[in-house]
């Protein structure tokens, strides 16, 4: 929040930092979501500070007005943000306003006349079943360090056979591994129970056995070169050798397998309330967007076979 540092008197400056430590430690948001959060409000305290001239206090975000809240998302705008991004500011704003509220802190109807921006709605982009066990089971061609080509298809599997986040795979822990079952620390610290399929704990077992680091039950096991914890990227640039080597399309990305994992299942009849559960998302809302992915490809397949296609 360094923008709001010099943008606001001492007593708002608190009361963001409380809103915000709230937010980390009841409603348990990621990291990264705090990060964007007070970033939002940070610029939106800069904004005010030049609107107004002064720093920002409770007085005037007190008789904030609807005007003052457009002014803003217009700039934001101009910065060439995108919808997706300027929904996620108003929400922002929202969650500080009402943190306020509660507080008894003040009260204000200037975000009330706000609507939020309309998102276009894109759908997840799946691979094929083809393409998605081709990308698992070649992982890793190309490598001559057999433990690194181990680890790489271990973790893509994971993505694909158990539908996991990367960053979920890669905070997998050994204490996390049960014979059929995965133990999955998800978004907010969720935990979640995910069937392990054998041939995704084959590809453990076979990484596991490979591993030239020594690695406690309770760190996560999937290692980096020199036996750090493993980060994104390295599996990010896999599966763009990936792309190449198989002539995927460019939205062939790690979290592309976790689309296609409930893809194909709802394919083959699984069941939407078992794929919310799988996926760990806590809306099922969410989920739904794969029976319109489902339908699309359906409709594909007709015109494509179909005679009056």
């Amino acid at each position: 929040m360094t923008d709001s540092a010099f943008a606001t008197d001492p007593f708002v400056r608190d009361s963001v930092e409380n809103w915000l430590r709230e937010l980390g430690s009841i409603k348990r948001l990621a990291p990264k979501t705090l990060e964007a959060y007070g970033r939002d409000i940070g610029q939106f305290m800069s904004f005010l500070s030049g609107h107004m001239g002064g720093a920002v206090t409770l007085a005037f975000l007190k008789d904030l007005r609807g005007a003052d809240i457009r002014a803003f998302m217009a700039e934001r705008r101009n910065d060439s943000l995108g919808s997706r991004s300027l929904a996620r500011v108003l929400s922002s704003l929202r969650s500080y306003f009402q943190f306020l509220e509660r507080e008894g802190i003040l009260t204000s109807e200037a975000l009330n006349v706000i609507r939020s921006p309309k998102i276009p709605r894109t759908l997840p982009k799946a691979l094929t079943v083809i393409e998605a066990k081709q990308a698992v089971s070649m992982a890793g061609e190309r490598e001559d360090r057999p433990w690194v080509a181990a680890r790489d298809m271990a973790v893509i599997a994971l993505c694909y056979g158990a539908g996991l986040r990367i960053s979920e795979a890669l905070a997998l822990r050994k204490a996390d591994l049960e014979s059929t079952t995965l133990r999955v620390t998800g978004k907010g610290g969720k935990v979640r129970m995910v069937p392990l399929i054998a041939s995704v704990r084959a590809f453990i077992d076979s990484y596991l056995g490979l591993l030239p680091f020594a690695v406690n039950t309770d760190e996560p096991m999937f290692r980096a070169i020199r036996g750090g914890v493993l980060g994104p990227r390295p599996i990010q640039a896999r599966m763009e050798l990936l792309r190449s080597a198989l002539g995927l399309p460019q939205t062939a990305t790690p979290h592309a397998l976790r689309h296609s994992f409930a893809t194909h299942l709802l394919g083959k009849g699984g069941d939407l309330r078992a794929i919310q559960e799988l996926l760990g998302h806590a809306s099922l809302s969410t989920t739904q967007i794969y029976t319109a992915v489902d339908t699309e490809r359906l409709l594909e397949s007709y015109a494509l076979a179909h005679p009056r296609g």
